[in-house]
This record gives structure tokens, C-alpha cells and sequence, in this order.
């Protein structure tokens, strides 16, 4: 395997980068620049990583687990929410060490395969210096073949009991989300984010506010505002998303029932190439 991000560095990071935080008991996030990832699982027990991190970020992705998880600690598996380029940087440095299979839903295996690309971003769908940046993004997949395999059929999330993947197209083809109906937790990935991911100012600060999936990369917009709105009808109390601050309790219901209600107004760019 090749990772072909190594080489990929993007100006870009936030004041919570590298600070690891725990949501719940068993699921940890922990930002890298301007995206998240999360450790599922006990302090010391059997876990399960979600997402792999920016390029250049396996190092501190493998000390912070063993921080938390003991020495030479791997994950049971590797659970991609999809594979743009902030999900999946450090999954070939990461699965060199821990050799561990990935999950990811079946539509996005041929972009985790090295059999396609991405649609590359589109900077014209907002003011923000983080979209006028992203044709700096890499969109290419990569080739993790001889690990990645489907999700199961049955919408179960391997080495997470309790979990239910959700299919939530429009970021991506691909996209999931997770969910635990015990507590009502949600992994949304990038179905919907908790900062204005376009703006590097509000990316820098996390100024947590309900925004739809970043911009810039989103290609159908009708999947997307499908995919919040199923999300909402799960009726999450707490929401960990790729990008933001982890919303909780009332304030994520009102803020998620507002995004579904006012999508087009607050997620669709008036103009841009996948716009209409």
C-alpha cells in the first residue's frame, strides 16, 4: 500500500487540534487540524476506531489509543463514515501497524479500492477562505483492498454491539453515520457538521453552530437534506460529528430540528457546480 496523502499538507488546523476529549464513557473524539475521529470502546478494553485522521496524523492517532487503551493497543476494526482525504489520511500508516480489517457501506469500496475518484471540490459555493482553499484538497481514492470490505447487510457495526450503521448519501455516494439506540448516541460523519466548515475563522475557533455537510465537497444535495432529515427522526441526544463540537440534549434537538426545517436556507450554497 501507498498512501498517496503523505505528501499533502493543508494549512489548516483549529485551537482544539491534538486535545482528545471523551463524549461518553466509551467514545472518545479526538480532533486532528480540522477534523475528528473517534475511539469507541472502555477505557482499557476492546474498541473500535472511527475514521482515520488527516494525512500525517497516524503517529498521534497510535499514542493517543495507547494512552487510552494500553500499550501496543489496536482497534478490533477500522469503521469509515466515507473516504474523502480528512477521513482516511493516516489509514495506511495506521493499518500497516495494526493490520486490522475497515468497514465502510458498499458504494464507497471503489474509491477505497483505488478504482475511482471523487468529484473534485468546488471553491464557488461560499465566501470562506476554507472553500477557497479546497481545489488544494486531494479527491483521489486510495487502495486499501486488502482490508476494506462492505458493511454488513444487516446494518450491524463490527466490534461495536449496540451500533446500527445509516445509510446517509449526499456528501458522499457512501456515507454512514452510526447510531446507538441504548443512549441515542450519533457518529454522523459529515451528514451534517456543528461548525461553518467553509469559514477558516470559524474553523479555527470551533464556533459550534448546525451547519449541513461541508460545501465544498458535497455533490448531491437532495441525498443530503434526505440524510439530515432521517438523522433527525432518529432523535439523537448526542451528536459527534467529522467536523465541530459535539452537540447534546435540547439544544441538539432544536438545532437539528431547525436544520432540517431551514436546509435549503442554511446548507445548499446558492450557486455552485453540484448545485442544481
Amino acid at each position: 500500500m501507498e498512501n498517496e496523502f503523505e505528501d499533502r499538507l493543508i494549512p489548516a488546523t483549529s485551537v482544539g487540534s491534538g486535545i482528545g476529549k471523551p463524549i461518553t464513557t466509551d467514545i472518545y473524539c479526538l480532533p486532528i487540524q480540522v477534523v475528528n475521529l473517534f475511539f469507541v470502546g472502555e477505557p482499557g478494553q476492546k474498541w473500535v476506531l472511527v475514521d482515520a485522521g488527516m494525512p500525517r496524523s497516524a503517529d498521534e492517532i497510535i499514542e493517543e489509543a495507547e494512552k487510552r487503551f494500553g500499550k501496543d493497543a489496536k482497534p478490533e476494526a477500522i469503521i469509515l463514515t466515507h473516504g474523502h482525504f480528512d477521513h482516511v489520511g493516516a489509514i495506511v500508516e495506521l493499518l500497516e501497524k495494526w493490520k486490522v480489517p475497515v468497514y465502510a457501506h458498499e458504494l464507497e469500496l471503489p474509491y477505497l479500492t483505488g478504482e475511482a475518484s471523487y468529484p473534485e471540490p468546488d471553491p464557488s459555493v461560499d465566501g470562506g477562505l476554507v472553500a477557497k482553499m479546497s481545489p488544494m484538497f486531494p479527491n483521489h481514492g486510495i487502495n486499501i483492498a486488502e482490508y476494506v470490505q462492505a458493511l454488513p447487510s444487516d446494518h450491524s457495526v463490527p466490534g461495536m454491539e449496540g451500533w446500527e450503521w445509516v445509510h446517509t448519501p449526499g456528501h458522499t455516494e457512501g456515507h454512514v453515520s452510526l447510531f446507538r439506540e441504548r443512549d441515542r448516541s450519533l457518529i454522523a460523519g459529515d451528514a451534517f457538521v456543528t461548525v461553518h466548515q467553509e469559514s477558516l475563522y470559524k474553523v479555527m475557533t470551533q464556533k459550534q453552530e448546525i451547519s449541513g455537510p461541508p460545501k465544498y465537497l458535497t455533490t448531491d444535495w437532495k441525498a443530503a437534506k434526505e440524510s439530515v432529515i432521517k438523522l433527525n427522526e432518529l432523535g439523537p441526544l448526542i451528536a459527534a460529528t467529522g467536523h465541530g463540537i459535539p452537540m447534546t440534549g435540547d439544544f441538539l434537538a432544536e438545532e437539528l430540528q431547525k436544520l432540517t426545517d431551514h436546509f435549503d436556507d442554511i446548507a445548499i450554497p446558492e450557486h455552485g457546480r453540484y448545485v442544481d
